[in-house]
């Protein structure tokens, strides 16, 4: 996707290291990032355009819509992600005028005055790094908690390594954060009353620079300014004191952590009071109206304790480890990039589903589940003067659901059933002649279309099924990808959950055995099925399964019943056109 990250700030904030880390994780992962602000210092991929969201005035703000709109039309933007107030205002206008997303990620308790509450900025859906911060915005602006998720800063776990205390001649004590704000003035008081800067050598590690009050510092403490060198700082220090991602790095380094912030100080870190702590990002947010809740009178002897120990729990790092790693973070907000642009758009990918093939109307059966040859090109001539590329979930299992959308691309899944003699004969020379890719679903435990010609109230004529040499000849060629379809064709929901893990593993292990490949999907027999069905996939190791008519609209939201779009007999090259828009599936369920 192409993501937009808007900022405004004047010096390095928590959001920019988070906005620039998830960023490069995106664009690891092949998105293209852009960003815009006010100043951007940490390094970055993407292309950043400087726009200075804190000149607040009726005209600036008009020009600050004007000229997002240009740059989401020009670098055809799909996605903004916001991470202050005052951009998200801007890029709250200029997505609504461009009909496209708007995520608004919270870093810090949000003003409640009579504008903010009126016109509360959050975008399609308001990420909060803590939980704290989520009961704010619903309590004091009235947003809608089904429009919040919590959803923590992510760290790069493995950058930071479990350091031995230090052998200091000195005891270390750094102190790392912003220098304005309420931040500022609680380093001041740090200095000026809990810490004795004789006994213990102190570094302040801060972008800012110290106003005039700190100056009666200048001789007895360490300013070292803006480091990219953090982490090596944190594994000299004996005792790290600050709040929101300074506190998690600290713990991943294994370093006594005094978590101190905006909102409250919660002491050392430890077992007992870790999820109070993450719910609060570390000190930095109240849930309630009230603003700094510190008693700086107690904290000398605290930070004394903390002195005491040499490193910090364990069980402490390891949840740290389990809540905020990078790459578990992306994953979770690519699934809401998902959501927000489908939903905007309301379109998806499509996924058809054919049967089998025929060549003249002496083939033709009582069921709906035929096309003839000449009519299905016509419809992959369609797809290629529309530009359609097929996927298969091999690609989507190797590049992730969010590959879909990719800006000025048109995918399509085209997935057919039972695994019918015809999809060789007839249908894998137009895959070849169009450059196509299909996933046919074969059933192994028959030879032909037992099911529907048993069927007692609608018999069936027999239709021959492909042998174990042909289904591997289908598969060798490289324009299909076989999956499951069980042995018989029941549906599986009328079955006990022994008989349904016979009928899906047995025949998953004589597909495997015969392609020598692991299968990668599923398709249930009639897109028939229940819970149990889709457990005992997921146990195998399939990693999709396909319904028909069940199954979220947004195909990522359960790939274990996705919805497919059925291609009748009667299904000319306009019908089709109508089923592969995109939007079909939402119109048709509304």
């Amino acid at each position: 996707m192409n993501i937009l990250m808007a900022l405004s700030q004047l010096e390095v904030t928590g959001a920019e290291v988070y906005a620039t880390t998830v960023g490069d994780k995106l664009s690891a992962r092949g998105h293209q990032l852009y960003y815009v602000s006010d100043t951007l210092t940490k390094a970055h991929q993407g292309e950043f355009f400087k726009l200075r969201f804190n000149k607040r005035s009726i005209f600036r703000r008009l020009f600050h819509v004007i000229y997002l709109c240009y740059l989401i039309k020009k670098h055809h933007i799909q996605l903004i992600q916001a991470h202050s107030r005052a951009s998200a205002w801007s890029c709250h206008f200029a997505a609504k005028f461009c009909k496209i997303p708007l995520i608004v990620t919270v870093h810090g308790r949000q003003p409640a005055h009579r504008s903010s509450k009126k016109f509360n900025a959050m975008g399609d859906l308001a990420i909060c790094v803590c939980e704290a911060i989520q009961t704010q915005i619903c309590n004091d602006l009235g947003v809608n908690q089904k429009n919040t998720v919590v959803l923590r800063n992510g760290i790069i776990c493995d950058d930071f390594k479990m350091t031995v205390a230090p052998k200091n001649d000195k005891k270390i004590i750094s102190i790392i954060g912003r220098l304005s704000g309420p931040k500022g003035d609680v380093c001041y008081q740090l200095l000026n009353q809990c810490i004795d800067l004789e006994q213990y050598h102190v570094r302040i590690i801060s972008g800012t620079t110290p106003d005039q009050r700190f100056a009666q510092f200048k001789d007895k403490v360490e300013f070292t300014g803006y480091s990219h060198q953090v982490q090596d700082l944190i594994a000299q220090s004996d005792l790290v004191i600050g709040a929101g991602r300074v506190a998690m790095e600290s713990l991943l380094s294994g370093r006594p952590t005094f978590a101190i912030g905006e909102a409250d100080a919660l002491g050392e870190l430890t077992i007992a009071n870790i999820d109070q702590a993450m719910a609060s990002n570390f000190g930095d947010i109240n849930a309630s109206q009230k603003g700094m809740n510190i008693d700086f009178s107690l904290i000398k002897l605290a930070i004394e304790q903390t002195l005491q120990q040499t490193n910090c729990s364990v069980e402490v790092t390891n949840i740290v480890k389990e809540n905020y790693d990078l790459d578990m973070i992306v994953s979770q907000l690519e699934e809401h990039y998902q959501d927000c642009y489908i939903a905007k758009k309301q379109r998806e990918i499509p996924i058809i589903m054919y049967h089998r093939f025929i060549k003249d109307d002496s083939e033709k059966g009582v069921h709906g589940t035929y096309l003839d040859v000449k009519m299905l090109e016509k419809h992959f001539k369609l797809l290629k003067r529309l530009n359609f590329e097929t996927l298969t979930f091999s690609d989507l299992q190797e590049k992730g659901f969010i590959h879909r959308l990719q800006t000025n691309k048109r995918f399509i899944i085209i997935t057919v059933d039972d695994g019918y003699k015809d999809n060789l004969e007839l249908m894998l020379p137009l895959l070849k002649k169009y450059d196509f890719k299909a996933v046919v679903y074969a059933v192994t435990g028959e030879k032909f279309n037992r099911w529907d010609v048993e069927n007692a109230s609608n018999p069936e004529k027999s239709v021959a099924l492909m042998s174990p040499d042909e289904l591997k000849q289908l598969s060798n060629s490289g324009h299909v990808e076989i999956g499951g379809h069980t042995l018989s064709h029941p549906m599986l929901d009328k079955l006990s959950d022994v008989e349904q893990q016979y009928e899906i593993a047995e025949n998953k292990q004589q597909l495997e055995t015969l392609l020598g490949k692991k299968l990668l999907s599923f398709a249930y027999p009639y897109g028939q099925h229940n819970q149990a069905s889709k457990d005992i996939c997921k146990k195998l190791g399939f990693k999709f399964a396909v319904a028909t008519n069940s199954g979220p609209l947004l195909m990522h939201q359960d790939r274990y019943q996705i919805r497919r779009i059925a291609i009748f007999p009667r299904t000319d090259v306009f019908g089709l056109w109508r089923k592969i828009r995109g939007n079909y599936l939402f119109r048709k369920v509304k």
